[in-house]
């Protein structure tokens, strides 16, 4: 099994910034994909960004693009997210999950294996 546990969520205003770190402990591999989904009230979890074990493959959702930044630290078993520029709608819970598959950086929720409890991002107009 594998233990995924976010944090470095919060409120701030419009405009402000954050970074999200998840931690993965148990039966962990560097060479998973790792990645971040949200979701807001009432609406279905949705993509946010992906990175493979390398760094070299990250896939962002379009909503997120030239905001977000997704890094990984294979030593410490730790995947960030870096929210600069945060909007109302980026207010939700965000998730981080691991995609044990071994090719490819999925953006499709069904295709990840582990996921952690997700930390709440509330963004102020």
């Amino acid at each position: 099994q594998v233990q995924l546990v976010e944090s470095g969520g919060g409120l701030v205003q419009a405009g402000d910034s954050l970074r999200l770190s998840c931690v993965a402990s148990g039966r962990t591999d560097s060479t998973y994909v790792m990645g971040w989904f949200r979701q807001a009230p009432g609406k279905e979890r949705e993509f946010v960004a992906a990175i493979n074990w390398s760094s070299v493959t990250i896939n962002y959702a379009d909503s997120v693009k030239g905001r977000f930044t997704i890094s990984r630290d294979n030593a410490k078993n730790t995947v960030y997210l870096q929210m600069n520029r945060l909007k109302s709608e980026d207010t939700a819970v965000y998730s981080c999950a691991i995609d044990r598959r071994l090719f490819g950086v999925s953006t499709t929720v069904n295709d990840y294996d582990y996921w952690g409890q997700g930390t709440q991002v509330t963004v102020s107009s």
